[in-house]
């Protein structure tokens, strides 16, 4: 009677034969990846495809320092692993230590570790980048003598400045010698010192571009003392000596717009600083005219001259007033000397001389205001207002006057 097995059994016997085939335990297989799955425990699960069959593949989280890019699909790839069976499934599957793109794969996955290698070496780091002078007067340009890229920065160089002198290196841009005569293009420039650099080429593959992703061309570079601008191939494609010059352009006709200042844009830039400096000179002399203005009345107001004329005014006011007060003063006393005459009048015997009145005194001068004073025989001076007459007593007689 035939013995029979369990299931258990017949994938353990075949996994021992898997196991045991050294083919297996280190394979290399070429495919397309489909249905590329990246689990969150970090292992990645995908198919490996060509036109008569697929296989399934798995590379554990522990591998995956063996993967130097992203799996996507419809890569090219090959892998590096083992075959073997998954007992509790009884399938077999391609366990992948290593994997890396095929064709111009293999130049992406060059490329990649050449990145990141020089990244770590800091040559991308931006303290290491130079500003582009904003004015040049020499532009260097490493590049193939005949293409659209020399062209393309000629013509809009000379557009925006044409005093800006171009020196040319004709450079070999593409295949095995294209690395070493780009690096001597940059050598050359440095020597000759012009002021900015432009390294670059038009477009193509990868292949056509490879040379611009060598170490040499980026340490070359890296190393040049002249600001450099690097323009390779189109907008979308980006080398190693993108990463590394100290400016990047999308394309060889921009590049040129970055090193080369528009003359006619300075010129109006000129024009307007020229107006807004007219406007602040006329500003500034107004300001200092204004303010020597109030120096020029402070200084005469605190100048000798102005404070003699200041005092020489105050003594005419004071003059004034004390003339005044004289004036009032001696009009006053005029006013009571008129009073008094006036009042002495009243009192004057001339005046009453005047009135018709006369007086009479003795013959020593004492009025006689009494008619016992006189005594009869004797003389007597009679004083009118014109004169005096002489006179004798030879009558005399007491009379009461009423008033």
């Amino acid at each position: 009677m035939q013995n029979v097995y369990t299931v258990a059994q017949v994938n353990s016997y075949i996994k021992n034969m898997f196991t045991q085939d050294f083919m297996l335990q280190s394979i290399r297989v070429k495919g397309e990846v489909s249905n590329c799955k990246y689990h969150s425990s970090g292992h990645i699960y995908f198919t490996l495809k060509d036109a008569k069959g697929t296989i399934a593949c798995v590379m554990f989280a522990s591998n995956r320092g063996g993967l130097s890019f992203r799996l996507s699909e419809g890569q090219q790839i090959i892998v590096n692993g083992s075959v073997d069976v998954y007992e509790r499934d009884g399938k077999y599957q391609l366990y992948a230590r290593q994997i890396r793109l095929d064709g111009a794969g293999a130049l992406y996955e060059r490329y990649e570790l050449l990145k990141r290698e020089l990244e770590e070496r800091g040559m991308f780091a931006p303290e290491y980048k130079q500003p582009i002078p904003k004015y040049i007067r020499t532009l260097g340009v490493v590049t193939a003598a005949t293409g659209a890229a020399v062209r393309d920065i000629m013509n809009i160089a000379a557009r925006r400045n044409p005093y800006v002198q171009i020196i040319l290196y004709p450079a070999i841009v593409q295949g095995e010698a294209a690395a070493p005569s780009i690096v001597r293009g940059i050598r050359e420039m440095e020597r000759i010192g012009v002021d900015t650099l432009i390294v670059g080429r038009g477009g193509g593959s990868i292949e056509d571009l490879w040379a611009f992703n060598e170490e040499a061309v980026a340490q070359a570079i890296f190393d040049c003392p002249i600001p450099i601008i690097s323009a390779v191939g189109h907008e979308t494609d980006t080398t190693i000596a993108d990463y590394v010059a100290d400016l990047r352009a999308p394309t060889p006709s921009a590049a040129a717009e970055l090193a080369v200042y528009d003359l006619e844009q300075l010129q109006d830039k000129l024009a307007e600083y020229g107006g807004t400096l007219r406007q602040m000179c006329q500003r500034t002399v107004q300001r200092c005219r204004k303010e020597t203005e109030q120096y020029g009345l402070r200084l005469r107001y605190l100048s000798p001259l102005n404070t003699i004329r200041m005092k020489r005014t105050q003594a005419l006011s004071l003059e004034e007033r004390l003339q005044n007060v004289m004036d009032g003063q001696l009009s006053d006393r005029r006013h009571r000397l008129a009073l008094y005459v006036e009042q002495m009048k009243g009192l004057s015997p001339l005046d009453k001389l005047n009135q018709g009145y006369s007086y009479v005194a003795d013959e020593a001068g004492k009025t006689l205001s009494s008619v016992e004073q006189a005594k009869i025989g004797e003389m007597a001076a009679v004083y009118l207002k014109d004169g005096r007459l002489k006179a004798r007593i030879v009558e005399k007689q007491a009379q009461v006057w009423e008033n």
